[in-house]
């Protein structure tokens, strides 16, 4: 294919909402299957086999972009990473392999969209009381380092789940697993839970990826404009996550999952303008609350002297 051929392939709507997409997933790693796909189907009329696949390949490339960031800021926890990882790799496998010999493929796996769209609003409510509640919560730790240990069985368990809904979904492996993280590890920064999602959705992602790129409708047009407008978005945005207090970062991540939650449910843009407009006011309003009774901020996350992240100490 000529040079020609290629941009005239390049969609500039495509590409907006792969800028935008993208964007969210730097900032707050999740986004992306959840987000993506909806706009390529409902407000931009792409085929649904095809936003799904193409979707996958171009995370694929995502992902790795904003992890890099993070990893040079030692805001991931390579502990957390590998123990998901371990877990969700092969789930997605398998999760992919059920839902090729189901009787009902595509209606189990709406069924299953619809079941995490429902979790994730717990999830979101859930986000809500902590921050409702964050004056008696600890607080989280400035630096990743050994004061986090791993929790290795319910790590593991949270790989194989959440991979294995991804295998069937295509959708969840940023925003089941952030969940997973806020709830099993309070003590994790918001950096160090957008970090940590990045880089432990990498393998996931490939590995769903592949089975598209092998058994898909992958469409290179359709990629290449989604690349376009978010690789250099979602840079910007980790690098923006990477240095952002966890005050900033944790009330974007819940209003990012509610909009997924929202789409998965099919709610409506009316809807869904309402909701989020509604968490944003809330968010704020807290935020205002705080600072009024000399809520103390989290300083910027300092940049690593040697740029490589070091693993986590490791507990049973």
């Amino acid at each position: 294919m000529t040079t020609l051929e290629w941009v005239v392939h390049l969609d500039p709507s495509i590409i907006l909402a792969g800028a935008i997409v993208g964007f969210a997933v730097g900032l707050t790693g999740v986004g992306g299957g959840a987000l993506m796909t909806p706009v390529l189907v409902l407000l931009l009329h792409v085929e649904p086999s095809a936003a799904v696949s193409s979707d996958l390949v171009a995370s694929l490339f995502m992902k790795p972009v904003g992890g890099a960031v993070h990893l040079r800021r030692r805001t991931v926890h390579l502990g957390l990473v590998r123990w998901l990882a371990l877990g969700a790799v092969p789930a997605a496998f398998a999760g992919a392999a059920v839902l090729n010999v189901a009787v009902h493929g595509k209606a189990l796996q709406n069924d299953i969209k619809l079941a995490l769209g429902i979790a994730l609003l717990l999830a979101v409510a859930g986000i809500v009381l902590r921050s409702l509640t964050s004056g008696r919560a600890p607080r989280p730790v400035r630096d990743v380092g050994p004061q986090v240990p791993v929790r290795r069985v319910p790590t593991l368990l949270v790989g194989i789940f959440g991979g294995f809904i991804v295998g069937m979904t295509s959708v969840g492996s940023g925003s089941l697993m952030i969940v997973a993280l806020m709830f099993l590890y309070p003590a994790l920064t918001g950096s160090q839970l957008v970090g940590t999602d990045l880089v432990q959705s990498v393998p996931l992602v490939a590995a769903a990826a592949l089975g598209q790129v092998l058994f898909g409708h992958v469409e290179l047009g359709l990629t290449a404009s989604l690349l376009v407008g978010s690789l250099p978005a979602v840079y910007l945005g980790a690098r923006l996550s990477a240095r952002a207090p966890s005050e900033m970062l944790r009330p974007a991540i819940a209003v990012v999952l509610l909009v997924s939650a929202l789409k998965l449910v099919d709610v409506g843009a009316t809807g869904l303008g309402i909701a989020v407009g509604s968490a944003a006011l809330f968010f704020v309003g807290v935020a205002l609350v705080r600072r009024r009774r000399g809520h103390v901020r989290e300083p910027l996350a300092a940049p690593a002297p040697g740029g490589e992240a070091d693993p986590m100490l490791e507990t049973a």
